[in-house]
């Protein structure tokens, strides 16, 4: 399946870029995050702490566990807080 990635804040600097359209086959985000480390040492560093880390799937904050089924977007981000 084709899925459009997003990566924010220090994720985006991170791995050097804000968005890219992948093909994977992997059937959760924890699959997906595998898939990502071991195509690249900056995708390795910026997901090797998954504690500050979250996701969502079309726009709805979900965990690491969670099926890919159907999903069109996923969007890396770190915690946020509010003030």
């Amino acid at each position: 399946m084709k899925i459009k990635i997003l990566y924010f804040a220090w994720m985006r600097e991170r791995i050097g870029k804000s968005s890219e359209k992948i093909e994977t086959e992997a059937s959760t985000i924890d699959e997906l995050v595998k898939e990502l480390r071991l195509k690249d040492q900056r995708y390795d560093f910026a997901f090797s702490d998954l504690s500050s880390v979250r996701v969502a799937l079309d726009q709805t904050l979900v965990s690491f566990d969670t099926s890919l089924t159907d999903v069109s977007e996923i969007a890396f981000f770190p915690p946020m807080t509010g003030g």
